[in-house]
């Protein structure tokens, strides 16, 4: 199948799924004031959706943590699959950053809140600092946080300079982080294309990085950069 089916074949998937599983899914969430089975139904959704456009997933290095723990994944971001791919396999449930405009609708706020996601509004410096300070809050209730340091998808493929954010919120919460090397995803499906080629992508899960152990952001920033840079090929590194 040319990868232009294969992407409408995905969309009209979720175009179909995403309402079907909302109808049935958010007034339980809603009732019951848990959003366990929604997390579960959004994952397995997403797992579809991206087998849908041809990907294949293998994960590397899954006995580096304790997968029990509480842990910052922090991944390279070189595409739209990543985060579809990625957090379905994060072990155990895990918050994101989202985009704080999505409050606006009044069911899905409340099902996001329930999830416990995190608003975010880049734009604004203050507004920043307290999605990093109710992210800390999510992740002391025992949940992952998984997050794309770069900010944005690279168009090349290279590792971009990371925000100082995600560190701020590993040094404040104490949080080990595991850095996740992801290979294979800007091939199928690199920035600014909507078709997506068959190919597998690689998840590369490295030992957790102590933030504890420096003395400066500066120093785990490096670290961490570094780690998931070790798994890149030379041309992107």
């Amino acid at each position: 199948m040319i990868p232009f089916l294969r992407m409408v074949l995905s969309a009209a998937f979720m175009i179909v799924i995403i309402p079907l599983a909302a109808l049935f899914v958010f007034p339980w969430t809603l009732i019951a004031r848990d959003a366990t089975f929604l997390y579960w139904i959004a994952t397995k959704i997403a797992m579809v959706a991206v087998w849908l456009t041809g990907a294949k997933v293998e994960m590397r290095g899954l006995g580096n943590f304790d997968p029990a723990g509480t842990y910052i994944f922090m991944s390279n971001h070189v595409s739209n699959l990543d985060g579809a791919i990625l957090i379905a396999r994060v072990p155990r449930r895990t918050s994101v950053l989202v985009k704080k405009e999505l409050w606006r609708v009044p069911i899905l706020a409340q099902a996001l809140t329930l999830a416990s996601l995190v608003p975010v509004e880049r734009k604004n410096r203050e507004a920043a600092i307290q999605s990093i300070k109710a992210a800390g809050e999510v992740m002391r209730k025992g949940f992952n946080m998984t997050v794309y340091p770069e900010g944005t998808r690279s168009l090349d493929g290279r590792l971009l300079p990371f925000k100082k954010g995600p560190f701020h919120l590993a040094l404040d919460t104490g949080f080990p982080i595991v850095p996740v090397t992801t290979l294979g995803s800007f091939e199928m499906m690199p920035k600014g294309k909507f078709a997506s080629k068959a190919g597998t992508v690689t998840l590369v899960f490295h030992p957790p990085i102590d933030p504890k152990q420096f003395s400066s952001r500066e120093e785990l920033t490096d670290a961490v950069a570094n780690s998931i840079r070790s798994a890149l090929p030379k041309e992107r590194q």
